[in-house]
């Protein structure tokens, strides 16, 4: 039991010999010293064995001597069998049975020739590549060549257990190597990477050589079996590809019907450092069980090579390993010194078999080296200099693995050199054939490849994307019913009623119009995957895509599962509290089939931030770097309610910034020129503001010729929103998702007396309509909404434009400045205002909302509210600058009107006036303004004369405010005040006033 449970403690796994046996092995060390120095009377004694044990072979006992012997070449020799965590009797069991019965390292005289071959082609690939490109970066394996056997012979093993289909996810670290000794990469292919004259001559803009993928299908020369072997392409964000590959692993599952994953599995390399640095990797785990998540067991290979860049491991961890995060969830944990090519061999070919037996995580720890430093450029000396003091002494397992194999008689020298000749003559021929390259292809890297799906489809052609009444009918019927037998909480029933009446009345909700948008997708057969945090209800209860019934535990009803007869299958899942490994999970399920929707939503759209990862390096830029193209939809709940910094904002200006259209250039409009943007952009980012444009949005999805990741905020307040609804005419075929929402209320019937026109993006919209027509400025003020804004709607933009010359232009948005739209759509707006009115300088687009901040949204409601009043009026009064942009014109009734909305509209400037007219009313008041292309400045001719509203010193305003304000009040006094006493008096007033609204006066 010792070894068992601390055997791999003293186990020599470092092939350097610089790690000592752990202090956990203390006690067996003690016992075994006390053994040695003839403590123990009965080691000649038999003993007759447990049957836990297997150590025995065709024997039932042995002597205590070889008892201990065996033991210690199973468990402390070089490899560290790490299991006894386990909560399974079944299965330590089965470990045990693997690594006691004798025999078990035992190979053929043709084993041993095939991993030295192995070894061979892992060892001069790396040389080759230093001989012809001695100052390129290539992360190559020098120190663990035996990562490539190790592969092969998981590959292998898992093949003759019928696996036929590999999802491989690893770092830069080797990925050259695997790419072309275990996935069989043609070598001319990898070589032409290294030519920087060389240029793609397809789409893309490409990746450094050690972070491309690949998809290949071959014979196994082992099993003879055909295998396809994918290699995903990632990023130097170190793990960031674990759940990519655990979807993608996951999808192809799906589509062939693998529902034990007997031929689909994921192989995921990691580093050492990485591997217990990382938090995906915990995030990622945590998925291996879950029923709509897990792939049925992964085999985890970490390239531990004790040097985390140059951080040592005794300050990159907290644990005794780097693999402890897999302890989690009861994997299999096989530590092995990489310079013993057969015990690397036999823990892979266990690993394979415990996957193909358990259907669990087996991680196998290749405890190695890495020869150069962190890349073939960088000094490792400066660091770890005792280190690499013993790796320069330090023989290759080439070398080591090469005399052993000779010394047995397994080959000859002469036939271990012609095996060498005989793969450096397979790269020179290679290295020639690539220098006769004159062009390379970006997509000879995809790794998830299409076959068949760009074939006959015209790129500027969008079918319709309507549906036909009587499939919304038998939709909004299956959805609003629940099963016969099934009892369904009181408060349900009321949505499934408010669903009926809708769908009587052929209107829907937001809630109705995803929900029909899915069950037609669903009987085109296109399958749809809902996954995140809390989906199945909805963060907001306004789904309710999955039934529960109130007395039987578990009984569950999925609606959109029961609709057609021949339908697509609907999976929505609630997902682990994870955004960055379950995203990164939907993504790469996106990658296997473009015929489905696949999206990811956001408990809160402020919480998408914590998968930056996957938004940044996967999703908008992975077809320009990759040409790999993904349908995948984020849902991202937005809108400003008062519920704080943390539940108001998905971060649009992000986004936006990420999108890849050029702000000072306008398109030329044609014909397809909504088509043609959709094709040339990196991705969709879309605000909608209608149940029918959600319904168009995810359906276009599908329907397109070719797949784009779409970025939906999606709304909170307007799920019960009375005025959000939509008629099902405007789902009906001949509609379609419309990018722009134009006026179209009283302004637009008399478009040229429109004296404003807002513009704006999502939830505000309502508000503004709402305000506007509670003011009665219905007929004055035009409200058009822009519903996608990447790409930008720049042709119906441009149109509406021109309907209102004589409106002044402003963009709303109840974002902070420096956050939403705002400096998105400036550039683009304000261009095509120069070109539909080139004739008057002064029109540009100016700013209403909330002003710039640090944090996405104020703490308090009554700050929010107060802010939400301050821009409503804004937008909602008709001014606008003219003649030399010195005068501010503003129809206003009262003159004292006029002067609080200024001091309101712009807190650093305080605004007074002297009242001519006996009557106070006047139509028009002009202030006499300081200013440079419509921006004033905060000096005005008129000095502050009004100390009845001082601001609080608690307020958001800045300090030089107050000072100024203080400064203005004092010399006020001096300047009325003639008398002395009457100054000294005011000036004490006035002092207590300031105290009183929190000024810190001495």
């Amino acid at each position: 039991m010792l070894c068992n449970v601390r055997g791999h403690l003293a186990a020599h796994l470092d092939p350097l010999g610089i790690t000592c046996p752990s202090a956990g092995a203390a006690r067996y060390i003690v016992y075994k010293r006390y053994l040695r120095d003839g403590g123990e009377p009965d080691l000649d004694k038999t003993f007759l064995l447990p049957p836990t044990t297997y150590i025995g072979g065709d024997k039932n006992e042995l002597t205590l001597r070889e008892i201990i012997k065996r033991l210690e070449e199973v468990y402390c020799q070089h490899i560290g069998v790490e299991f006894m965590f386990i909560n399974s009797l079944n299965k330590c069991d089965w470990i045990r049975r693997k690594f006691e019965t004798p025999g078990h390292l035992s190979f053929t005289p043709e084993e041993k020739r095939l991993i030295l071959a192995r070894v061979i082609r892992a060892t001069r690939f790396e040389a080759f590549l230093a001989k012809k490109w001695s100052s390129e970066k290539r992360f190559g394996i020098e120190g663990c060549e035996m990562l490539i056997p190790a592969l092969k012979t998981v590959i292998d093993t898992s093949s003759s257990l019928g696996v036929d289909s590999f999802v491989i996810g690893m770092p830069h670290r080797g990925r050259l190597n695997v790419l072309a000794n275990v996935c069989r990469k043609p070598l001319e292919d990898i070589f032409c990477q290294f030519d920087s004259r060389l240029e793609a001559a397809d789409e893309g803009s490409g990746d450094v050589k050690y972070h491309l993928g690949m998809s290949h299908s071959r014979i196994n020369h082992v099993t003879q079996k055909n295998i396809n072997l994918a290699v995903c392409a990632n990023p130097s964000h170190l793990e960031a590809v674990d759940p990519v590959v655990q979807g993608k692993t996951k999808a192809e599952q799906f589509y062939r019907g693998d529902t034990e994953g007997r031929k689909v599995m994921s192989i995921l390399l990691h580093g050492d450092a990485s591997f217990c640095g990382q938090g995906v990797v915990f995030e990622t785990f945590h998925l291996s069980d879950l029923p709509s998540y897990s792939t049925h067991g992964t085999i985890h290979i970490v390239v531990n090579n004790q040097i985390g860049f140059t951080t040592d491991p005794r300050m990159a961890r907290s644990s005794p390993y780097c693999t402890d995060v897999a302890r989690v969830t009861n994997s299999l944990i096989l530590h092995v010194n990489a310079d013993d090519p057969e015990a690397v061999t036999s823990v892979s070919k266990v690993a394979a078999e415990w996957r193909s037996e358990f259907s669990k995580d087996v991680v196998i720890d290749l405890v190695c080296y890495r020869r150069a430093g962190h890349n073939e450029m960088d000094e490792p000396m400066f660091t770890q200099p005792l280190m690499y003091k013993r790796i320069k002494q330090q023989a290759t397992v080439l070398d080591q693995y090469s005399k052993k194999l000779v010394a047995e008689g397994i080959v000859t020298e002469d036939e271990y050199k012609a095996e060498i000749e005989k793969y450096d003559k397979i790269c020179e021929d290679a290295y020639e054939l690539a220098k006769k390259q004159t062009v390379t292809y970006n997509r000879s890297w995809l790794d998830s490849p299409w076959h068949g799906f760009f074939e006959k489809r015209d790129p500027m052609v969008l079918p319709d994307t309507g549906v036909e009444i009587s499939v919304l009918e038998h939709i909004a019927r299956a959805i609003s019913e629940p099963p016969e037998g099934m009892t369904i909480h009181p408060g349900l029933k009321r949505t499934l009623r408010e669903r009926h009446d809708l769908s009587e009345n052929h209107m829907a909700n937001w809630a109705l119009g995803e929900l029909l948008a899915y069950g037609s997708l669903l009987k085109e057969g296109c399958h749809v995957r809902l996954s995140g945090e809390d989906v199945e209800r909805g963060t907001f209860s306004h789904r309710h895509s999955v039934l529960h019934d109130q007395n039987v535990d578990k009984k569950t009803y999925v609606p959109l599962n029961h609709l057609f007869p021949s339908q697509a299958p609907f999976t929505v899942c609630n997902s682990s509290l994870s955004e960055y490994a379950v995203m990164g999970f939907e993504l790469g399920y996106s990658l296997t089939n473009p015929n489905a929707l696949v999206i990811w939503e956001a408990q809160f759209g402020d919480f998408a931030n914590v998968a930056q990862c996957i938004v940044d390096q996967f999703i908008s830029s992975g077809q320009q770097k990759w040409v790999r193209q993904s349908g995948l939809v984020l849902l991202l709940p937005h809108g400003y309610e008062g519920m704080g910094p943390e539940h108001s904002s998905a971060r649009i200006e992000r986004f936006l910034q990420m999108s890849s259209d050029d702000e000072h250039h306008v398109p030329v409009f044609t014909d397809q020129f909504a088509m043609q943007q959709l094709h040339e952009t990196n991705w969709i980012v879309a605000n909608c503001t209608t149940p029918a444009n959600l319904f168009h949005i995810l359906r276009r999805q599908i329907l397109l010729p070719f797949r784009k990741p779409l970025v939906l905020f999606t709304p909170k307040s307007l799920l019960r929103h009375p005025d959000c609804k939509s008629p099902w005419a405007d789902m009906l075929p001949g509609s379609e998702f419309k990018r722009y929402i134009p006026e179209s209320g009283d302004a637009a019937q008399n478009p040229k007396a429109v004296k404003k026109l807002i513009l704006c993006s999502g939830k505000v919209y309502y508000d503004l309509v709402k305000q506007r027509n509670a003011v009665g400025l219905d007929s004055d003020i035009a409200i058009s909404r822009v519903e996608q804004l990447t790409p930008f709607p720049y042709d119906l933009l441009k149109a509406d434009l021109e309907l209102y010359p004589e409106a002044r232009i402003e963009w709303v948005q109840e974002e902070h400045k420096n956050m939403g739209a705002w400096t998105y759509v400036q550039p683009r707006v304000n261009h095509l205002i120069e070109i539909a009115f080139a004739d008057r300088l002064h029109k540009h687009l100016t700013y209403t909302g909330r002003q710039a901040s640090a944090s996405t949204a104020a703490g308090h409601n009554a700050a929010h509210l107060m802010e939400m009043s301050l821009f409503m009026k804004q937008a909602l009064t008709i001014f606008w600058r003219c003649v030399d942009d010195t005068f501010v014109v503003m129809k206003r009734d009262k003159v004292g009107e006029s002067c609080t909305y200024l001091n309101e509209l712009c807190p650093h400037i305080k605004f007074s006036m002297e009242i001519e007219s006996t009557s106070g009313t006047q139509d028009f008041l002009d202030f006499m303004t300081h200013g440079v292309r419509g921006k004033l400045k905060t000096t005005v001719y008129e000095k502050p004369t009004d100390t009845g509203a001082v601001f609080n010193y608690s307020s958001a305003h800045l300090k030089s405010v107050f000072a100024s304000i203080a400064s203005s009040m004092f010399r006020r006094v001096i300047a009325l005040c003639t008398e002395e006493t009457d100054r000294t008096v005011a000036q004490i007033e006035m002092k207590n006033k300031l105290r009183g609204s929190g000024y810190p006066l001495a």
